[in-house]
C-alpha cells in the first residue's frame, strides 16, 4: 500500500480513493485516521481479490444501477455492495485479518 496526499484528484465530496496499490487521500491529517485507512485498505483487498479492473467495472455498474433504484447520488453511492462492506467493517481494525474472499457478496441489497 502507498499512501499519497492528491488533494486535486479526489472528487468534490470525498476525502480519498483507492486505487490499488494507492490509498489518495485529500487531506495530510487523514494519514493517522485509522478508521478512514482501514475503510479504504478494505477497497484495496476488494480490488486485488477481484483483479482490480472488474472491480472498477463491477463498481461503475452497481453505482448505476444503485443511482435508477434511488435515485440520489449520495445514497446509490453508500448502497454500493463494496461500500457497504467498508463502512460496515471500518471500525474493526482486525477484519481484514480474518476477513473471507468476496466477502462484500454478503452485502449485495436486491431491493
Amino acid at each position: 500500500m502507498f499512501l499519497i496526499v492528491a488533494k486535486y484528484l479526489i472528487p468534490k465530496g470525498y476525502r480519498g480513493m483507492a486505487v490499488y496499490p494507492f490509498i489518495l487521500i485529500k487531506y495530510y491529517k487523514d494519514q493517522v485516521n485509522v478508521i478512514f485507512l482501514n475503510h479504504e485498505k478494505i477497497h484495496l483487498r476488494q480490488q486485488l481479490e477481484m483483479l482490480i479492473l472488474p472491480f472498477f467495472i463491477w463498481y461503475i455498474l452497481e453505482f448505476f444501477i444503485r443511482f435508477i433504484q434511488y435515485k440520489n447520488r449520495d445514497l446509490a453511492y453508500r448502497n454500493i455492495s463494496f461500500e457497504r462492506e467498508a463502512y460496515e467493517n471500518e471500525t474493526n481494525l482486525t477484519y481484514l485479518k480474518k476477513r473471507s474472499f468476496f466477502q462484500f457478496l454478503k452485502y449485495i441489497k436486491l431491493k
